[in-house]
């Protein structure tokens, strides 16, 4: 492998790192109560997105490859059902809890792939669709989790 896709691998790597430590500080700098407010009149509670981005992280475990969830039961509650649900939450504590477990999970299973590895199929492409579209790969799956987790911290900013 060349050592400009390494940089790029390392690149978006560091992308990931960098929201997930915004989202560390939040979790230390907000009380438990300002998680329980909406970010905005009639948008999703600060504790939604905590648990919406927890679920979306503990999915990538089994979409790269790593391992299964650790916390399926998230998926109902924060990916297919809206915030206001009215849906039995698990607490902010569980929630920063898991939080932090999901994503030194997720570092510990990265720190050991290799580069080229991050080129390879996810568990969600087929084979054969992964032949047609080899842009369908873990890395670029990473990225859209990245993106995805920034546009959920921008609005977590308006707890504080």
């Amino acid at each position: 492998m060349s050592a400009h896709l390494a940089i790029a691998v390392q690149s978006v790597i560091s992308a990931w790192k960098s929201q997930n430590k915004r989202l560390d500080d939040m979790i230390v700098k907000y009380a438990d109560e300002q998680w329980m407010k909406e970010t905005a009149p009639d948008r999703n509670t600060g504790v939604y997105l905590l648990g919406h981005l927890t679920a979306v992280n503990d999915g990538l475990l089994s979409i790269l490859g790593f391992s299964d969830k650790l916390y399926p039961q998230l998926e109902n509650i924060f990916l297919f059902n809206a915030d206001k649900a009215g849906l039995e939450m698990p607490s902010v504590s569980e929630l920063k809890t898991c939080w932090h477990k999901v994503n030194t999970n997720l570092d510990a299973y990265m720190a050991k792939m290799q580069p080229e590895e991050w080129f390879t199929r996810h568990t969600k492409v087929s084979e054969e669709d992964f032949a047609k579209e080899p842009h369908r790969n873990k890395l670029s799956v990473l990225n859209s989790r990245t993106i995805h987790q920034s546009y959920h911290l921008g609005q977590l900013a308006y707890l504080g």
